[in-house]
């Protein structure tokens, strides 16, 4: 099937997101365009980004990509789709949008684009070599102009600025200087100008190529019909009313301020580029005993390969032999290895540093770590925060209405000072001085810079509303086990209440924890196997079953055994003696956590385990306190473990949730909302997920679940709550970033257009600003990737 053929069929059923690469768009206004003429279609949404140049278009059934395509083609810009990846050497490769509800798979009738905004990150479109970080032109198309406008430039400039330097018919010579500046050089300009006016629409490069054009003409005009004008060097009666170097110096300026910008987002990509090219791509394959070397794109789940000392880990999957450490820190941003061994889960792209291990793959393609946390970054890119909306809104009518104030501005100084000099200058000054560049490129490039640091940190933030969230989040919910401890439990001790001994208390216990994936489970089954030595084992069990956040039961040996807490223990018509309820207190005094074991409806005893409050936890509250936040520690564990923990980390004794149940998170985020509270919530686990659904922000920290990462906002990748903090200071800091950035840009227009119109503004000097204004936006967003450094 032609492409062709596949770009005419109707959408397959349903609702779908199509990405497109738009080529021509030069400011806000053009976004507002491309949105507001596909939003003309029944049923289509679709968000612009302006540095990447792309389109995230929502398409209903019965409307084909071609259509989609050829809307925004008759806008004047040039669309295509996003082309599937040749290859998938890396391991951001095939990302499909299976990540997003509602999108389109791949197969017969869609087109849609993998890899959202993937080929952005490197300055590449296959085939095309088009740097999309570069809006109105690449650095490399851009340089020839530049040089050949800053050489002939600078000659205009000197001759008729200063008297000294000129010579008879210096006008002519000045003006043939300034030609290929005002053609050759300014094309990008003139070019979408032209594009836009066969469309009955302006942009910014509207304002431009009509300012330089205007001054140009004007200047020929004027010497043609006075030839002598600068015969004798310098004019008669002072400067002569020339404009040549005006039109000159402000392409230059300009084109110097695209070159600039060009240079600088590509930098403000290097994040995401870096983060997609980590991936292997080789991986050895263990096959019939023999190691294969294959591309890592063509691994298959549940593949075994083999990882050497120094090497990069495949892809996502279970150690199956050997002891090693892994330097974790281009994803997670932690410093110091983590030693893994046999049935530890191992991410790719991370390197392992020491031992041989055995890996068979769990995750390849698009739904590996590396592969979801590209979509993350660049879905989180490519969106537009809502603060977004103000800028384009005002961009929309900006444009014709500066054409307007600049006709009026020549008006009124021609009626009043009949100078029609003083007027053309304050006309020409108003149409240079609005450009709109600023203002379209205030939201993008710090969004992109802000999300971009973020994923070298290890941090993930899923899309622009968030950073808006984070700005007025007071509360947040810390969910203690594995976010402010360790989450690793060690038995500390097993109190027998029934005659039965500790070894078969501990047996039948681990026996039965064995099916859970719990960390006490885990703990407990471990201690299990290690008490019964290199030549035990644990006895089978069947019926098994496990209550979330109550505990488990099954029938071992012919015998009823539950471990849990003592509400599960009740449910199952398990009654508590006084002394074992006494038994209890004295664990929970002492800050352990304790699991009871029942036998045939019996309570046979206690298993203590206990956990370590990680090291930077009490530092990572202090953060979180200095950043405005009221921190509550959230736990199922018991009042008295909870306090010890909370005092070890700095949280107040009425800032402590004990005894929750998953069910109980929910509620516990719903009060505090009712109390007017903006809460996020940060956890790791299957029972925290509904809580991070339920709360304004939630987080997630990335040595936690898949389901607990799909339902949170922010994900960390790390298992430290300091990231936490560094996330949402991070997220305020590039919507802080971005209010700046909009702040000038609006004040900066606010400002000069009126000093333009009342003629206190030279049009050379309006250039230099306008192109000032949209360097130092993007400059300003690129602070954002020293953030932490």
């Amino acid at each position: 099937m032609s492409a062709s053929d596949i770009l005419s069929q109707p959408a397959a059923p349903g609702p779908r997101m199509v990405e497109l690469d738009i080529e021509g768009m030069s400011c806000a206004s053009c976004v507002s365009r491309v949105e507001r003429k596909l939003g003309k279609l029944e049923g289509v949404s679709a968000s612009v980004n302006l540095p990447l140049e792309t389109a995230a278009v929502t398409v209903p059934a019965g409307i084909s990509n071609q259509q989609i395509i050829d809307t925004v083609n008759a806008t004047g810009y040039k669309a295509t789709l996003k082309n599937p990846p040749v290859s998938g050497h890396d391991a951001g490769a095939h990302l499909a949008h299976d990540a997003r509800p509602g999108t389109a798979q791949h197969g017969a009738g869609t087109a849609t684009a993998d890899h959202a905004g993937m080929d952005h990150a490197s300055g590449d479109q296959s085939g095309a070599g088009h740097d999309h970080m570069a809006h109105g032109g690449t650095a490399a198309s851009l340089r020839p102009r530049l040089i050949l406008a800053a050489i002939l430039t600078v000659p205009v400039f000197l001759v008729s600025m200063f008297p000294a330097l000129q010579f008879p018919q210096w006008g002519f010579v000045v003006g043939v200087l300034a030609l290929p500046v005002v053609t050759w050089s300014a094309w990008p300009f003139h070019r979408a100008a032209a594009i836009n006016a066969r469309h009955l629409a302006s942009t910014m490069d509207t304002l431009v190529s009509i300012g330089v054009i205007a001054a140009f003409l004007f200047s020929a005009v004027e010497l043609a019909m006075d030839p002598q004008m600068t015969a004798h060097g310098m004019a008669m009666d002072g400067h002569a009313p020339l404009y040549f170097e005006v039109s000159a110096v402000v392409v230059t300026f300009l084109l110097l301020g695209r070159y600039l910008e060009a240079r600088a987002k590509t930098k403000a990509g290097d994040a995401l580029k870096a983060l997609l090219s980590l991936g292997a791509k080789d991986a050895t394959v263990l096959r019939d005993g023999v190691e294969v070397k294959v591309p890592a794109a063509e691994l298959a789940v549940d593949e075994v390969f083999v990882v050497r000392p120094g090497e990069k880990i495949a892809t996502d999957g279970v150690v199956i032999d050997g002891t090693s450490a892994v330097d974790t820190s281009l994803l997670t941003g932690e410093s110091l290895p983590v030693d893994v061994t046999v049935d530890d889960a191992v991410t790719g792209a991370t390197i392992n540093t020491s031992g041989r291990l055995l890996v068979r793959a769990t995750r390849v393609g698009s739904k590996t770590t590396l592969a979801q946390m590209g979509r993350l970054v660049s879905a989180a890119q490519a969106g537009k925060a809502p603060i977004a909306r103000l800028a384009d809104r005002i961009s929309a009518v900006f444009v014709p209405i500066v054409l307007v104030i600049a006709v009026l501005t020549f008006a009124l100084w021609l009626v009043f000072s009949g100078d029609i000099q003083a007027a053309f200058t304050a006309a020409v000054a108003v149409l240079i001085i609005a450009c709109p560049c600023a203002l379209g490129l205030a939201t993008p490039v710090g969004l992109l810079t802000g999300t971009g640091r973020a994923a070298q940190l290890g941090i993930l933030i899923k899309g622009p509303q968030v950073l808006e969230d984070t700005r007025t989040v007071d509360t947040i919910l810390l969910d203690k086990t594995g976010t402010v401890t360790e989450g690793r439990l060690g038995v500390v001790d097993v109190i027998t209440l029934a005659g039965l001994p500790e070894s078969d208390i501990l047996r039948l216990a681990g026996a039965v924890e064995s099916h859970s994936e719990h960390p006490i489970a885990r703990a407990i089954t471990a201690h299990a196997f290690e008490q019964a030595g290199a030549a035990g084992t644990l006895p089978e069990l069947s019926d098994f079953m496990s209550a979330p956040g109550g505990g488990v039961r099954a029938v071992i040996e012919g015998r009823t055994v539950l471990a849990g807490r003592a509400g599960w223990l009740e449910e199952n018509g398990v009654a508590l003696s006084q002394a074992a309820k006494t038994a209890l207190l004295e664990q929970q005094q002492r800050g352990t956590t304790a699991i009871w074991v029942a036998v045939d409806g019996e309570a046979a005893g206690l298993i203590a385990l206990k956990d370590t409050v990680k090291a930077g936890s009490a530092e990572a509250i202090a953060t979180l306190r200095e950043l405005g936040l009221r921190p509550i520690l959230l736990t199922g564990d018991n009042a008295a473990v909870a306090a010890q923990v909370a005092a070890a980390v700095g949280i107040t004794a009425e800032d402590v949730f004990a005894d929750v149940l998953p069910e109980g998170k929910v509620e516990a985020v719903r009060k505090l909302q009712a109390a007017g509270a903006t809460v996020a919530m940060a956890g790791d686990g299957v029972n925290d997920a509904a809580a991070l659904a339920q709360a304004d922000l939630g987080i997630a920290m990335g040595s936690g679940t898949d389901v607990a990462i799909a339902a949170a906002d922010l994900t960390v990748m790390g298992n430290d709550l300091g990231q936490v903090a560094t996330a949402i200071a991070l997220s305020r800091k590039t919507l802080g970033t971005i209010k700046v950035n909009l702040f000038w840009a609006f004040f900066y227009n606010a400002i000069g257009i009126p000093v333009a119109a009342l003629g206190l503004l030279n049009p050379m000097i309006a250039g230099a600003a306008m192109a000032a204004s949209s360097v130092l936006v993007v400059a300003n967003s690129l602070r954002l990737r020293r953030f932490a450094r």
